[in-house]
């Protein structure tokens, strides 16, 4: 396929040049006044740029308690093309509603999100930039938003490479990990929109894809909570192949800097700037950051404070400053579109028009086209391959913290998406449901090979000799056919491993491979309950040692034990729950009071220095090993009510 169309049609050669006419030249001295722009004045000195223009009026509500993700914002937007010394000038007038301009690499044509009348979906549309073609790419897919052009993608047995777009696609039916919002993804199609094919497969929301130069794309995700993160996670920079396959962490997730990072670009100096908050407004606006494209784990760099306003949307320009829009701190005026020296931190005045939010700014510059990526992907395999180095290299503070003695074997979970109506019980962690894909070996030298199905949300669990988490991943998948491998355990993302053939990969792989109806679960209803109320009651009644776990079903329509064991104090994180870490057997009060110690590890920080009150050895009959593992893997899995039925 070609992007471009055929050079010897004469309609075609005159657009060429009326759209050279538009650009003018390249951004080069930018030097701009201060003043509205009004629909019936002229423009500010410059060069040309598109921008959303959002009215003023249509401010959406926005009701996120705790600000991670910002509103779906863009009813009755529309896309305006500014050029010095004329009138901006509507290109969507056909559309009530139009966003998320992103341009072509050749600046010809830009995709967009539009909805021709109020009532529909929102489609990806691709318009040339002076605005006389327009032509609808997505069709019967829900709301798809947020478009970006991909370089080229090509197999081995294709006849030539074929050009995609990426855009952000919510799920039918699921919701996103704690049930604020649907759930979003990112998929691909080619530029005429057939061969859709879904990217991610997070269990929250992926947003805000960035074609970087060497072909990956950089986009954002909402990635579940761990004890550091609070309750609700955080928001992350990922990368990851045009085709779905090696997702990636991208920059640092580990507490430096804010917790929501999103809305991330590259410039022409080798940065990838982003705009970060703890708590994002409706318009997901905040402070500016930086890393390098270099070294993106280690080189994060705060470019602007909170006290100095909120930013959205930046985007780049030839000289490597960036346009952005901004707004005072306070929010209480419109966004309009400014020039960001990078180098300096100071901004420049671009355009602005006080009846509307000005974002989305993108000069009309020509890039680079990134580079191209072949793909091993074949949808018709429902299979993967994982295969894992040595579990041995990691970044914890000491070697010794995690050796290969400490496990033989690894846990595949799978997580099961939300659907709206799902709705977990008061006091009830809201996590996604999980079941166990298998588990596997690892090999004397820290190696592990599993065959796996693909396009599943997976985490890995390292367990000791009681089948107990030692660490845990994120969310993760595999896409059809992909090879994919992993250093160690939350290795360093900057070093490169020995070069040596490990024991798993000199045998097949570990099938697990079972259909969903045959993948277990553990629920505190059916597999807890009935340990507890043989053999727990006696001690924990009306009369004796809290938590108490007699009595019959809570107002919420779950039994008082479970209500009493996900109890709570003030304050936010796993360390806030009393008797269980969903997610975490190993730090939770309640695995130390049946095993009688404290099995927490170093790097679970302060929690390695509580202690314990185990069980009275006269106090009832002792938990056999397997109920010991029912309620270690009960926690490890998410702590749930109920699971979900097997099957769906």
């Amino acid at each position: 396929m070609s992007l471009h169309p055929s050079r010897g049609d004469p309609r075609e050669a005159y657009r060429r040049v009326l759209v050279g006419a538009v650009l003018g030249g390249v951004f080069a001295g930018w030097a701009l006044a201060a003043r509205a722009a009004e629909p019936s004045g002229d423009s500010m000195p410059g060069k040309p740029f598109l921008v959303t223009q959002i009215p003023v009026s249509a401010e959406p509500e926005w009701a996120d308690a705790e600000g991670m993700l910002r509103a779906d914002f863009g009813d009755r937007a529309r896309i305006v093309l500014v050029v010095p010394g004329q009138r901006p000038r509507v290109l969507t007038t056909a559309f009530h509603s139009a966003c998320d301009p992103a341009l072509s690499f050749d600046a010809e044509r830009f995709l967009f999100a539009g909805k021709r009348s109020a009532d529909d979906d929102w489609n990806i549309y691709e318009m040339t930039v002076e605005g006389t073609e327009v032509r609808q790419i997505t069709r019967d897919l829900g709301d798809c938003r947020r478009p970006a052009y991909q370089s080229t993608l090509f197999t081995l047995d294709s006849p030539e490479p074929w050009h995609q777009l990426t855009f952000v696609r919510s799920e039918p039916g699921a919701i996103n990990e704690y049930g604020d919002a649907p759930a979003t993804s990112l998929y691909s199609c080619k530029l005429d929109g057939s061969e859709v094919r879904r990217l991610t497969f997070n269990l929250s929301s992926d947003t805000d894809p960035w074609m970087v130069w060497d072909g990956r794309i950089l986009f954002a995700s909402w990635q579940r909570a761990r004890l550091n993160h609070g309750d609700r996670g955080r928001v992350g920079l990922f990368g990851l192949n045009l085709d779905g396959t090696d997702f990636a962490l991208f920059a640092d997730d580990g507490g430096e800097g804010r917790r929501i990072k999103h809305m991330p670009c590259t410039t022409s100096g080798g940065l990838v700037v982003f705009v970060e908050a703890d708590e994002v407004p409706w318009d997901g606006a905040g402070s500016l950051s930086s890393v390098s494209l270099r070294r993106p784990l280690l080189s994060y760099r705060q470019l602007t404070q909170p006290e100095e306003g909120l930013f959205h949307s930046p985007s780049p320009l030839g000289d490597g400053g960036i346009l952005v829009s901004w707004r005072t701190a306070n929010g209480g005026d419109a966004h309009g579109v400014y020039r960001f020296d990078l180098s300096t931190g100071t901004r420049q005045a671009v355009f602005n028009d006080s009846r509307f939010h000005d974002i989305q700014a993108t000069a009309l510059l020509p890039r680079d086209e990134p580079d191209g990526r072949s793909s091993v992907v074949l949808e018709e395999q429902p299979h993967a391959h994982l295969y894992g180095l040595d579990i041995s290299i990691h970044s914890l503070p000491e070697r010794n913290w995690l050796t290969r003695e400490m496990t033989r074997r690894l846990r595949l979970v799978e997580g099961i998406p939300p659907q709206a109506g799902d709705a977990p019980p008061p006091g009830a962690p809201r996590l996604a449901q999980r079941r166990i894909l298998g588990e596997a070996t690892v090999e004397a030298d820290g190696s592990f090979h599993v065959k796996i199905p693909a396009n599943l949300p997976l985490e890995l669990q390292l367990l000791d000799d009681e089948g107990m988490a030692l660490r845990s991943c994120g969310w993760f998948w595999a896409r059809n056919l992909e090879n994919r491998g992993c250093i160690g355990c939350h290795e360093d993302g900057e070093l490169t491993p020995t070069n040596i053939y490990v024991d798993a990969l000199g045998r097949s792989a570990e099938a697990l491979m079972a259909p969903p109806a045959e993948r277990p679960t553990v629920d505190f209803r059916r597999d807890v309950l009935p340990i507890v109320e043989g053999k727990c009651v006696a001690c924990h009644d009306e009369e004796g040692v809290p938590p108490r776990l007699d009595g019959g079903a809570s107002g919420s329509g779950v039994h008082a034990a479970y209500t009493n064991l996900l109890a709570r104090d003030e304050g936010g994180g796993l360390a806030a729950y009393r008797y269980v870490h969903p997610g975490q057997a190993r730090t939770s009060p309640l695995v130390w009071h049946i095993l009688g110690r404290n099995t927490a590890r170093p790097w679970d920080g302060a929690a390695a220095d509580r202690d314990v009150v185990p069980i009275p050895e006269q106090d009832g009959p002792a938990l056999t090993e397997a109920e010991v593992r029912a309620f270690i893997e009960w926690i490890d899995l998410g702590a749930m009510w109920e699971a979900t039925a097997p099957g769906r």
